[in-house]
C-alpha cells in the first residue's frame, strides 16, 4: 500500500513580474512529502525557501502547477477556504514567536480553536495538553515577558499542536535562540516526528537540516538534491 501524502506538488511554478521584467522564484518544482516525514527544504538567500514554504502552507498560490493537501486539489481555492484549511491541517512555527505579549500562554495556546469555534472549556483543556507536551505545564499562566526564548518557542510549538495538524511547518524555528535553546527545539521537534508529526523545516542551516530524516536543497528555484 502506497503511503499517504500530506503535501504533493506537481510542477508548480511562481512568476513575480517586476516593471516589465519576469522573475521564477520556482520553476516546476514537483515535490511529495508523506505522512510521517521530518524534511528540511534547504538552499541559500534566494533559493526559492520561503516561496516554497508559503505555497506549502497554503500562504500563497502558485502561477501555474497542481498543490495537493492530503490528497485534495487546494491550489485552485478561494482564499477563505485556503484559510479554513491552513487553521485546520497546518500548524505554523515561525523563527519570530508571534505570540500575543499580554496574554497568558495558556491563551496564546488557545488561539486556533477560538477561529475554530471550539468552547472554552474545551479549548482550556487541550491547550493545558499541547503545553505539557512541550514541557510547559508549570508555566500556563505565565506572559510571554516571563519566559525565556526557548520557552516561547515552545508556546508556539504547542499553540502549532493544537488542532492536530496533517503537517507542523517551520521556518528557521531555532533562530532566534541561543545554541542550547535552540538544540532543545530540535529534540522536541524530533520527538515529535517520531510519535507520528510530519513536519517540514524550511532553513540555510545546514546543521539542522541534519537532523531531518530527508533533505531537499533548493537553488535558483528548482530542487537540485532530494536525498533521504
Amino acid at each position: 500500500m502506497a503511503a499517504k501524502s500530506v503535501i504533493n506538488l506537481n510542477k508548480v511554478s511562481k512568476k513575480y513580474e517586476m516593471g516589465e521584467e519576469e522573475f521564477y522564484a520556482l520553476k516546476d518544482v514537483s515535490l511529495k512529502i508523506n505522512k510521517g516525514e521530518f524534511v528540511a527544504i534547504i538552499g541559500p538567500s534566494g533559493s526559492g525557501k520561503s516561496t516554497l514554504m508559503h505555497i506549502i502552507g497554503l500562504l500563497d498560490k502558485p502561477t501555474s502547477g497542481e498543490v495537493f493537501l492530503e490528497e485534495k486539489e487546494v491550489h485552485n481555492l478561494s482564499e477563505i477556504y485556503q484559510a479554513e484549511l491552513r487553521n485546520k491541517h497546518i500548524g505554523f512555527i515561525f523563527q519570530v514567536f508571534n505570540l500575543l505579549p499580554r496574554t497568558s500562554a495558556l491563551e496564546n495556546v488557545e488561539m486556533p480553536l477560538i477561529y475554530s469555534g471550539i468552547g472554552k472549556k474545551e479549548r482550556e483543556e487541550r491547550a493545558i495538553k499541547a503545553l505539557e507536551v512541550v514541557g510547559l505545564g508549570e508555566k500556563l499562566q505565565n506572559k510571554p515577558s516571563q519566559l525565556s526564548g526557548g520557552q516561547q518557542q515552545r508556546v508556539a510549538i504547542a499553540r502549532a499542536l493544537i488542532n492536530n495538524p496533517s503537517l507542523i511547518l517551520a521556518d528557521e524555528p531555532t533562530g532566534n535562540l541561543d545554541s542550547k535553546s535552540g538544540e532543545e527545539i530540535l529534540s522536541l521537534l524530533d520527538r515529535l516526528n517520531k510519535e507520528g508529526n510530519t513536519i517540514v523545516v524550511v532553513t540555510h542551516d545546514a546543521d539542522i537540516a541534519k537532523r531531518a530524516r530527508r533533505i531537499v536543497t533548493l537553488k535558483d528555484g528548482e530542487i537540485v538534491s532530494d536525498k533521504k
